[in-house]
């Protein structure tokens, strides 16, 4: 009896962990982005070349939480001074497009590239939610901070 109830147990451990590990990753709040992009203007303030080392670094968890990332690009020339992604620094942010044709790297230079230092701007695209194929509606927060323009995206449901 004692076996087969610690084989149930076991089975229904398996299947809780499982369930778990197949479920759709944790996604950060638009709080805990807007959060990030405060941490990153402080940084970029306080040490330049410092921060954007931190922003590239992955292992630092305080620009770089689940879903959540910094991403620069200098102004004016818009090259990529830190991304998720080393394969994309130095290349400019806009030629970035997402399929079919959205041409979101212009736009986002376009967003910030008018906006007073320090005032942080908002746009809306559509991306794939991590571990799916279904686009979803992503925000993405940018702020000029002399010539950086950074930013924070997050799904926004």
């Amino acid at each position: 009896m004692r076996a087969r109830t610690l084989a149930s147990a076991c089975t229904g451990l398996v299947l809780a962990w499982s369930a778990a590990s197949s479920a759709e990753p944790q996604l950060a709040s638009p709080a805990d982005g807007k959060a990030m992009l405060e941490r990153a203007i402080t940084a970029l303030k306080a040490n330049e070349a410092a921060a954007l080392k931190s922003f590239n670094d992955e292992k630092n968890k305080e620009f770089r939480d689940r879903d959540l990332y910094v991403y620069c690009f200098s102004l004016p020339d818009g090259n990529f001074t830190a991304y998720q992604s080393p394969v994309l620094i130095g290349t400019n942010i806009k030629e970035l497009k997402i399929p079919p044709n959205d041409p979101v790297g212009q736009r986002a230079y376009d967003a910030v590239a008018k906006a007073a230092e320090g005032e942080i701007v908002t746009f809306t695209y559509d991306f794939p939610k991590p571990g799916t194929k279904a686009s979803a509606p992503k925000e993405t927060l940018e702020v000029r901070v002399g010539k950086q323009a950074c930013g924070v995206s997050y799904f926004k449901s």
